[in-house]
């Protein structure tokens, strides 16, 4: 685990801000969901992963690439699959 070196406190009704520099390393933004684990006596924060199942095999998987603003996902698979389908559709500009 890394030491940002970073030492917040907790306010009046338990909120904690994270930092600007924390927050875009890690591509969090304004409402974004994060998930909060318990290990031993430590608190994580991650993101939230929901849409990591691709849109075309629903294989939920790390390697999932996420497109367009995390508005399609594709595994290595469902790429394969709609770059077939889309070499058979004609576009006419």
């Amino acid at each position: 685990m890394k030491n940002t070196g970073i030492v917040k406190k907790v306010d009046q009704v338990g909120r904690v801000v994270l930092p600007k520099e924390l927050r875009e390393n890690l591509a969090i933004e304004k409402n974004d969901p994060l998930e909060i684990f318990i290990d031993k006596n430590q608190i994580i924060l991650r993101k939230y992963q929901y849409h990591k199942a691709c849109m075309i095999t629903g294989k939920v998987s790390e390697d999932n690439k996420v497109l367009a603003n995390g508005k399609v996902v594709l595994s290595r698979e469902g790429m394969e699959i709609l770059s077939k389908e889309v070499g058979k559709i004609n576009v006419y500009i």
